[in-house]
């Protein structure tokens, strides 16, 4: 097929936008008390109620048909059976099987890669136990204390949102730290809270040669050695989570302390893998297990069911409606969980790297919008930063809830209040105050003349605003498994619709490379390299004011 945006489905659903157009949230339910139950999903462990979104029947009819029209449920299979839909890297995309829970078998290039996943785990459930218990030991005898993971991008970001959330199930005596930052603050800041002796660092790099992360990892060794003054105590206190077994060899880690993973893992889809080894250093291997069998309810859940009742393709769907037929450039990510407080960060990266693409999979120029701006923040914090823009600012912008109905730290009638504020914002948002109501409270307050009149403007909010809730029991290791997984293929979803390859990231190259021309001349104070005037001109200043 041509660029999806030609289709018949594409062009009835540009038609039912500009038909709908006129008809309010409000007005759905006024005149649908039955709209809620129909439109809302239960699936592993998670409770999705879509009902305040600007849709009827017809309207998810047409964005399945679109849905069907680029053979979604084909490209599923696709991904769970291990074909190579990474085409610019020619590699699979098998996330999946890193946390399949079942005995059966999954394929790649004719070879079942379940058995070394299995091995995997089981040098990480070996590892974990022994740091956990105290029995691996220092350079000079004594336990762990301190975990650093030294990483960027996708070996960050997910371990540390992940461990961030699952706070009630840390180890009493470890803590774990993560350093991503070249910043050298981020290291410094980080080794002054601990101790060299008690100190264990993990090295999350797949080749084992990122700029940033190798940079890190030299500093941590020479602060480690030259604390404990031998260079064999690399060994009792780095591991390494790559496919180099030479270089990491070289920087003096024990090659049974290297924990692989593989090529059809993507950096930002990984902390399924090995990568997740921080995870179960904080949480233990039993939860970590929890946290794979929440995502696999997901991922079977996603590959069988139905597409009408299909949790990431209905968040999926929707997501298009506004990005490509309501115009909305951006999307809030609004979890009223203190835990989660880095999930937006998180989805950024799972979603704006991999869908922030501007041509298809064939190579052409795409001709309409892909991957929407991903932002947000923990509620209520949000609610006393951005929420202003949401409500009554110029922007359509579609939002996420995401709430526990149960508090780990229950405190008087604090979570009630939480989720009473998280409830009232999808319902003002969904509402909005009209002329009429705005004027009635002003008079109510005894406002009158031309004081009502100057502030009425100013108290309407218009509604109508989009928004999902997404509501779990609690925020266990499962239930947050399930919740990355629903994202995850989500995210998929709309690349597939987006005829986009979601699965590389050609885009973070370049200024890597110009990174790599400018630091020898930062290092040299000489020019190598004709730069446009302003980037010579801030090199030029960086050294005047050096000297």
């Amino acid at each position: 097929m041509g660029q999806v945006c030609r289709t018949p489905e594409w062009q009835a659903l540009n038609e039912q936008w500009q038909e709908q157009a006129g008809i309010t949230l409000r007005q759905r339910f006024t005149a649908d008390p039955q709209r809620a139950e129909r439109y809302r999903l239960h699936q592993a462990g998670i409770l999705l109620d879509y009902s305040k979104n600007r849709i009827d029947d017809q309207t998810l009819a047409l964005l399945l048909r679109l849905a069907r029209a680029v053979d979604l449920e084909g490209w599923i299979e696709r991904m769970f059976s291990g074909q190579t839909i990474n085409t610019t890297e020619e590699r699979a995309v098998l996330h999946t099987a890193l946390r399949n829970r079942t005995r059966q078998p999954v394929w790649h290039n004719q070879h079942n890669v379940m058995p070394q996943i299995h091995q995997v785990l089981a040098q990480m459930a070996d590892f974990v136990t022994r740091v956990r218990t105290g029995q691996w030991r220092g350079h000079t005898g004594q336990p762990i204390h301190h975990i650093i993971n030294i990483g960027i991008g996708g070996s960050d970001l997910g371990p540390r949102m992940v461990c961030q959330a699952l706070t009630p199930y840390h180890h009493p005596h470890l803590q774990t730290h993560f350093i991503s930052n070249i910043d050298s603050s981020h290291l410094h800041q980080t080794l002054k809270h601990c101790t060299p002796a008690n100190t264990l660092f993990i090295i999350a790099s797949k080749t084992f040669t990122t700029q940033e992360t190798l940079t890190n990892a030299h500093a941590a060794r020479h602060w480690l050695i030259t604390a404990l003054g031998d260079e064999t105590a690399v060994a009792h206190h780095f591991v390494a989570i790559s496919t180099n077994s030479q270089r990491v060899t070289a920087f003096g880690i024990d090659p049974a302390n290297q924990f692989r993973f593989w090529d059809w893992v993507g950096g930002r889809y990984s902390l399924w893998s090995a990568i997740g080894l921080p995870i179960a250093l904080t949480i233990g291997m039993e939860h970590f297990e929890q946290l794979l069998t929440g995502a696999h309810t997901m991922d079977q859940h996603f590959r069988t069911a139905p597409l009408e009742q299909n949790m990431p393709v209905i968040l999926a769907l929707l997501g298009i409606w506004y990005t490509n037929f309501g115009n909305a450039t951006s999307h809030a990510i609004l979890p009223y969980d203190q835990n989660l407080r880095s999930l937006p960060a998180y989805l950024q990266q799972t979603d704006m790297e991999s869908n922030g693409k501007r041509v298809t999979r064939t190579g052409e120029l795409v001709e309409y919008t892909t991957g929407p701006i991903l932002w947000g923040a923990a509620g209520t914090d949000g609610q006393h930063a951005f929420y202003q823009l949401i409500h009554q600012g110029t922007h359509l912008i579609p939002c996420d809830f995401i709430i526990a109905a149960n508090s780990h730290n229950p405190l008087g009638n604090q979570h009630q209040m939480l989720l009473a504020n998280c409830l009232a914002q999808s319902e003002a948002l969904m509402r909005g105050k009209n002329h009429q109501e705005a004027r009635q409270e002003l008079e109510e307050q005894g406002i009158r003349g031309a004081a009502l009149e100057a502030l009425l403007p100013h108290k309407i909010f218009p509604g109508n605003v989009p928004s999902n809730t997404l509501m779990i029991d609690r925020l266990t290791p499962q239930r947050l498994g399930a919740l990355l997984a629903l994202y995850e293929h989500k995210i998929f979803v709309q690349g597939i619709i987006w005829q986009i390859n979601s699965f590389d990231q050609w885009g973070v190259e370049l200024g890597k490379q110009l990174a790599g021309v400018i630091l020898p001349e930062l290092l040299e104070q000489q020019s190598h390299t004709e730069h446009d005037s302003s980037t010579q001109g801030l090199i030029t200043a960086w050294h005047q004011l050096r000297e």
